[in-house]
């Protein structure tokens, strides 16, 4: 049983359903960076740790057209942890939240047996991108390249190591592509538990499958924790979307067409519980 997708179902509220909630042109969203479920402390340094729990935050306001302006940071510190070890952490979330224009302007701190961090996200927009947007014939695609975060993970599992600027240390936010393509889109969100379980998702909100043009390998299809943008338009724009992709310098890969009835779904595997 996908426990994550019990627990939603279990809420009753007209706003959950998207990458944050959105309350008249205000955005709000929280996610978890915990030690031993999202990352080893071995793997990384406070820097890395700090800078990627920021910014897979502020990955679902890109995804949803949204400008972060706040956000809340609760950390649950273990008791080894030194203080110049909470310095580097806490500028590593201030610094990357400034990238973005966003603040932090408060949270809470707790004793904890492991380092885990929770960050809620205020953001605003005139115009979010919702999922439920998404329309019989729309074309779905992908930025960049995909299969490099869950790659360099299992590289790390074997005790190897990996880049610096890998995407699992680094996640690269399409903030300018997103901007300047929004009023072609139908609907999006980021990728975070893989392409074939994110398009399930995107589908799921209006009953449709697809049709892919072109195979997806589960290299591709089952890496997580990527934080690029799926997103679904219109036939007739893919012009204009491809020209704004190659104008921000952001690849562009087109997989498939939204279908009823006939069409697929991927087989997924659950990255929760």
């Amino acid at each position: 049983m996908n426990k994550e997708a019990y627990l939603i179902n279990k809420l009753n509220s007209k706003y959950i359903g998207d990458d944050a909630a959105v309350v008249g042109d205000k955005l709000y969203s929280m996610d978890a960076f915990f030690e031993d479920v999202h990352f080893k402390r071995e793997w990384m340094s406070m820097w890395q740790i700090g800078r990627k729990a920021m910014l897979v935050n502020i990955s679902d306001a890109i995804a949803m057209n949204a400008e972060p302006q706040y956000a809340l940071v609760t950390l649950a510190l273990p008791k080894e942890i030194t203080t110049s070890e909470i310095d580097e952490l806490l500028s590593a979330l201030e610094k990357t939240a400034k990238e973005f224009h966003c603040e932090i302007i408060g949270g809470d701190t707790i004793a904890s047996d492991k380092l885990h961090i929770s960050i809620t996200i205020i953001s605003e927009s005139k115009k979010p991108l919702y999922r439920s947007g998404i329309k019989e014939g729309d074309m779905l695609a992908y930025t960049g390249k995909l299969g490099e975060s869950r790659r360099d993970l299992e590289a790390l599992f074997r005790g190897e190591t990996i880049a610096s600027k890998s995407r699992f240390y680094e996640p690269k936010l399409r903030r300018e592509f997103m901007k300047q393509v929004r009023k072609y889109l139908h609907a999006g969100m980021d990728i975070s538990d893989g392409l074939f379980c994110d398009t399930n998702k995107l589908l799921a909100t209006q009953g449709f499958s697809l049709f892919l043009f072109e195979e997806v390998s589960d290299e591709v299809g089952k890496s997580g924790e990527e934080y690029e943008l799926l997103i679904s338009f219109a036939p007739e724009h893919y012009d204009k979307v491809k020209m704004i992709a190659q104008r921000t310098s952001v690849p562009l890969t087109v997989f498939a067409k939204v279908a009823k009835g006939k069409g697929v779904l991927f087989e997924c595997e659950n990255h929760h519980f």
